[in-house]
């Protein structure tokens, strides 16, 4: 039963403290990209009127957040009897006060919105999920980022995308090694953008198979393309994990046509140029190729020193009783091989022994365990494993990046996960991602199948000893 309110309620006052609650519990992300864009336009009679400028939005928001915004009121001491939202010519007005003059055209939903009246009273009904998109990282910033000789193109360019200054160019492609950087250089545009206000959708590649294709088994990929396309910049975060699908390559190839279409920005990274991801088809490599092309190598000494010291700096800002020593990180700096991802690692661990002992000598050790560590990095990486293996066994390298589950390729592959897992510091599901893609239970099942058949088959275990010592390091 429905408690009757005696007094009404200051409605504008009850919408602007439900819209700050709404704010807290859906996150700025969701709420800049939906909440924000409805406006109170009247109350009466129990019903409550929203207005919209969007037809996508209002239908949107009726699907998946009338509920939530009925709960917000309800908080608040509001108790409306129905929610309608509206189509409306006139923009919402900032902070979606209330609109004191009636829009000149309303376009009235068909139906109104009746919250929270559920077969069972015990439990709510359910919402369809909307985009789910990658939570942005403020430490990932344009101001934590350190250029060098390697990565400074990169930087620039990102910055001109995020500044919105490449009006004459709406593709930007950022390609390296594991990282490289371009996951923080993702990151920092995304800032960047909705700072400036813009709506700017981070995405992983299987982010997006994953809910498209989730899109498809629903019925719903109107609803996905038309909220994929609403933001302003899109960000899609390694490419060469999306070449698996069919189904999801096509749509993505509508997706970078719509932006072009739209004069939206797109930012597309992966771990090789648009020529190098061979599932692509031509057309989609045409258009990749087509955008702005920009490359990371891996960081000089000056600019692994550098990433060091400003980690070190913000580390003593928090911890000032602490101190590590230059000497230190000049010595992690001298790792050649190593990735801004594996300085950080190394950093990390030395913070780590630089809180747990203040002995010297001890300190010393553990610097020299991490460089010891770095250097087993420096001399085998997986990229050196896939290119021993494959001419071991007479294969092209694309094969390990194949979906191609003949013997012939599946066992070299499986022999190369093996040795990335056993002569490398990578974790399984980014060994995984070095070969094509692939979920890191399918990696646990090749080493342990390649581990059992060590020890039932003597020659078989003669060829894997055998490229552990010609990538050096035999067991």
């Amino acid at each position: 039963m429905t408690q009757t309110i005696a007094k009404t309620p200051d409605w504008a006052a009850v919408w602007a403290a439900a819209r700050e609650r709404l704010r807290r519990e859906l996150g700025e992300a969701v709420f800049d990209a939906w909440i924000s864009k409805l406006v109170l336009l009247d109350f009466k009679n129990g019903e409550l009127q929203l207005g919209a400028v969007r037809a996508f939005v209002r239908n949107w928001v009726a699907n998946q957040y009338v509920g939530r915004i009925e709960r917000a009121l309800r908080a608040e001491g509001a108790e409306p009897a129905s929610i309608t939202i509206t189509l409306v010519e006139t923009p919402p007005m900032v902070g979606g006060g209330l609109v004191k003059e009636k829009p000149p055209a309303q376009v009235p939903m068909p139906v109104a919105y009746l919250p929270m009246q559920s077969s069972n009273p015990g439990r709510p009904q359910e919402a369809r999920h909307g985009l789910s998109i990658r939570v942005l990282d403020p430490a990932q910033s344009f101001d934590t980022f350190v250029p060098g000789p390697a990565n400074e193109l990169a930087q620039r360019a990102a910055r001109t995308f995020a500044n919105e200054e490449a009006d004459d160019v709406s593709l930007l492609y950022i390609h390296g090694g594991f990282g490289y950087g371009k996951t923080h250089l993702l990151n920092a545009i995304a800032l960047e953008a909705r700072k400036r206000g813009r709506r700017a959708l981070l995405l992983g590649a299987e982010d997006f198979m994953r809910q498209f294709l989730g899109a498809i088994n629903r019925k719903d990929t109107l609803a996905f393309k038309e909220e994929l396309r609403a933001a302003d910049m899109l960000l899609i975060d390694d490419l060469q994990h999306l070449c698996r699908s069919t189904y999801t390559m096509s749509e993505f190839l509508h997706t970078l046509n719509a932006y072009a279409d739209l004069q939206r920005k797109l930012v597309i990274a992966a771990d090789r140029a648009p020529s190098g991801l061979d599932a692509l088809g031509a057309d989609v490599r045409s258009r990749l190729s087509g955008g702005l092309v920009v490359a990371l190598d891996r960081p000089d000494r000056a600019t692994r020193l550098a990433i060091l010291k400003l980690r070190a700096e913000d580390y003593v800002k928090k911890r000032p009783q602490a101190s590590i020593p230059t000497e230190a990180l000049e010595r992690i700096a001298d790792l050649e091989e190593s990735s801004p991802r594996d300085l950080i690692g190394f950093f990390n661990n030395l913070a780590l022994y630089a809180d747990l002992t203040k002995n010297a000598g001890t300190f010393d050790a553990a610097v020299d365990a991490i460089v010891k560590r770095g250097t087993v990095i420096r001399k085998t990486s997986i990229e050196d494993i896939q290119r021993k293996t494959a001419e071991f066994y007479k294969l092209d390298l694309r094969d390990f990046q194949s979906a191609q589950r003949s013997r012939r390729v599946a066992r070299p592959r499986q022999v190369a996960m093996y040795l990335s897992r056993e002569l490398t510091m990578r974790s399984l599901p980014e060994i995984g991602r070095r070969f094509g893609g692939r979920d890191h239970t399918t990696v646990l099942h090749a080493c342990r199948r390649i581990a059992a058949l060590c020890q039932e088959d003597p020659v078989f275990r003669q060829e894997v000893d055998f490229l552990k010592q010609v990538l050096g390091k035999a067991s």
